[in-house]
């Protein structure tokens, strides 16, 4: 097997909590990533910029904290089970 069919054949056996949780890290990861980029740059918009990296990261990971919360509660549910 070649290693994307190896991934494929991981993804498909990944809960969709476990796959969101995944989306929304990497999802906070790129918007960290665009904030360096962001600091990096000098412009006269530089403050607005800063400020819409800071309010998307914020929401990222608020976002990948519900995400983490929910694959939790799954996998307690399961152990119950």
């Amino acid at each position: 097997m070649t290693s994307s069919m190896n991934q494929q054949a991981a993804a498909s056996q990944k809960s969709r909590a476990e796959q969101e949780t995944e989306n929304e890290a990497n999802r906070l990861r790129e918007q960290v990533e665009a904030a360096l980029s962001a600091v990096a740059q000098r412009s006269p918009d530089e403050a607005d910029a800063l400020q819409t990296a800071a309010d998307r990261i914020e929401r990222a990971a608020r976002d990948l904290a519900d995400a983490l919360r929910e694959l939790a509660q799954q996998r307690r549910a399961t152990e119950e089970s």
